[in-house]
């Protein structure tokens, strides 16, 4: 089965017998997409993009629900730590932020009582895999599509699609000026 480029990337991250369901050849139109069109592919590709991700969390701290997308960060930053000491200290970050009883962030996660702070002396690159895996189905299913229907992503869109169609968008400030100065 072909992948496409971001899928293959956050793939990278995850053990190798999840399946996706994008896990197939993005077109071309997908790989050349930017801002909204690109956020409206997948709440993968919303998540690659540093710009989607602002515009996501502030749509998120209206809704109450910031804390997701702030775990589902964590958690991919916490995969790539190599050393064993910030390991540790990250996960018991995590722990504290996000899942423990007493976190101000907390997540609505099941699992969470299973983890122990125990667990916590010998972390592992995925011991947050399966609660990660909750929270991104969570805004998969729930608030990426309130967030493509929102009247912030749609202020976005509309502000794309506005600089786009304006005659002069490819053209650099000076080459505009000479152009009209010109006539």
């Amino acid at each position: 089965m072909f992948m496409s480029k971001a899928v293959s990337r956050l793939s990278r991250k995850r053990p190798p017998s999840e399946i996706h369901d994008n896990d197939v050849r993005a077109s071309s139109s997908q790989q050349n997409a930017t801002g909204t069109s690109k956020w409206a592919i997948s709440l993968e590709s919303l998540l690659e993009d540093p710009e989607g991700v602002k515009y996501f969390r502030d749509f998120l701290k209206r809704e109450f629900s910031e804390e997701n997308v702030l775990f589902w960060l964590a958690c991919e930053e916490f995969k790539n730590i190599q050393d064993k000491k910030l390991l540790r200290d990250k996960a018991q970050q995590i722990y504290n932020t996000f899942l423990c009883s007493k976190a101000a962030t907390q997540v609505n996660v099941e699992g969470q009582s299973r983890l122990s702070e125990s667990m916590l002396a010998q972390p592992h690159p995925f011991m947050f895999q399966k609660l990660q895996e909750q929270i991104f189905t969570l805004m998969k299913y729930d608030s990426y599509n309130r967030f493509l229907k929102s009247d912030l992503c749609q202020q976005i869109k509309r502000q794309e699609e506005s600089g786009k169609n304006s005659p002069d968008s490819d053209e650099s400030v000076p080459k505009r000026a000479s152009r009209i100065y010109n006539r």
